[in-house]
């Protein structure tokens, strides 16, 4: 799992790469899509409850994000919330499987990129008049 910050001007952005899943982006869109615009811990509790095998790889690049953002820039955890979240293919293994009269067919095994993006809610302050 890589971690990487790009400063946009006077805006921080806490990315966090998770390469080489074991999952296809198949797979792998509607977990991330059930998780953007969310908090942080909101996302991280949804995806602990989920049956699908591949929602603790996403946990687990979530808190890697939430780590960067608090050691690196003292960001409050309780404002992040994920702002972009996307996958992209990367290679996969070919095996294959006997068959009947010494044939084979193929078995594909993809592998995944996983990326999150956090960004911080700004509080609105409304002023009493």
């Amino acid at each position: 799992m890589s971690k990487k910050i790009n400063k946009d001007k006077d805006n921080i952005i806490i990315r966090s790469v998770n390469k080489n899943v074991r999952s296809s982006t198949r797979k792998l869109k509607p977990i991330l899509r059930s998780i953007v615009g969310k908090k942080v811990d909101i996302a991280i509790r949804d995806l602990n409850f989920s049956d699908k095998r591949i929602s603790k790889d996403v946990q687990k690049t979530i808190s890697s994000a939430v780590a960067n953002a608090e050691n690196n820039f003292q960001y409050n955890i309780d404002n992040l919330f994920i702002k972009e979240a996307y996958c992209g293919k990367q290679i996969i293994m070919k095996r294959f499987r006997a068959r009947a009269k010494g044939r084979a067919s193929p078995i594909m095994k993809p592998y995944s990129n996983l990326t999150i993006i956090l960004a911080e809610k700004e509080k609105v302050n409304m002023e009493k008049r």
